[in-house]
């Protein structure tokens, strides 16, 4: 998380520099001279709203960070942060709670920029059977759950490659965000021991890079499931809880996972766990 205490120029040249381009890069992109970027950057010229909200869509800043970036230049924030609670998100609210139980019989959850859970269908409860009640006690950080000796790690049957899926996918968060909190949990779930203790191998369970498809093989008391998610997101929100708020779907990677699913959900036993 951006800290507001610094100059408006460094927080630009740090978030220019975050995404990898000269000062004629993001000028061309910007539609302004270089020098202008430049003097920005350096604090010769004081950058308006309109220019700083202009610079941050093309740096493609958070909108949590936009605000901060206002306020060091002098503004007032433009973004709002509504709690999913309040009633004027309840259309997005009834939208989330409409995918999550359309998705049944497979799992699907929502969570914020921070991976808490904020819901869940019931199919989700086939996947945390067996996990220490002190790891549900909300808030429930769902990516702590899935590599936490006490939670979802000594259920998985690739644990190395989930955990490398895992962190690869929050470093690059943290590299979008520049967020300190989601760098600590990152630093936290690398310390995170393999199940039944010890280390985790040399050269095994590194953050991997991008990879088309990673499952999550889970074994469980019905059989062994294997899985692979995607994430939904709202389109170009104006609200911060929205603009973080995200929908991972989990899907078969086969047959038999598929038809376990159905045949459970039509017993009604993940409920009823």
């Amino acid at each position: 998380m951006m800290t507001q205490s610094r100059p408006v120029g460094e927080l630009l040249r740090t978030w220019r520099q975050r995404r990898s381009l000269s000062q004629l890069d993001l000028a061309l992109r910007a539609e302004v001279s270089a020098r202008h970027v430049s003097f920005m950057e350096t604090g010769r010229s004081r950058p308006s709203r309109e220019m700083l909200l202009h610079l941050a869509e093309e740096l493609d800043i958070p909108l949590r960070e936009r605000n901060a970036l206002l306020v060091a230049g002098g503004f007032a924030p433009v973004y709002p942060e509504t709690g999913l609670d309040q009633p004027e998100l309840d259309a997005a609210r009834e939208a989330v709670d409409l995918v999550l139980t359309g998705h049944e019989p497979y799992p699907a959850l929502a969570v914020d920029r921070y991976w808490t859970l904020v819901a869940a269908n019931r199919a989700v409860g086939l996947l945390l059977e067996g996990i220490s009640p002190e790891l549900l006690e909300p808030p429930v950080n769902v990516l702590r759950l899935s590599l936490h000796p006490k939670g979802l790690a000594p259920h998985i049957a690739n644990p190395a490659q989930w955990r490398g899926h895992v962190l690869g996918r929050l470093h690059r968060q943290v590299a979008v965000t520049a967020d300190e909190k989601l760098a600590a949990l990152h630093e936290e779930l690398r310390a995170l021991p393999p199940p039944g203790g010890g280390a985790w191998p040399k050269g095994h369970g590194a953050e991997e890079p991008v990879s088309v498809v990673v499952p999550l093989r889970l074994h469980t008391r019905f059989g062994l499931l294997s899985l692979f998610s995607t994430t939904t997101v709202f389109g170009t929100p104006v609200d911060i809880t929205l603009s973080e708020l995200a929908i991972e779907s989990f899907f078969p990677a086969d047959r038999p996972t598929a038809e376990l699913l159905r045949r459970v959900s039509s017993e009604g036993k993940p409920a009823d766990a």
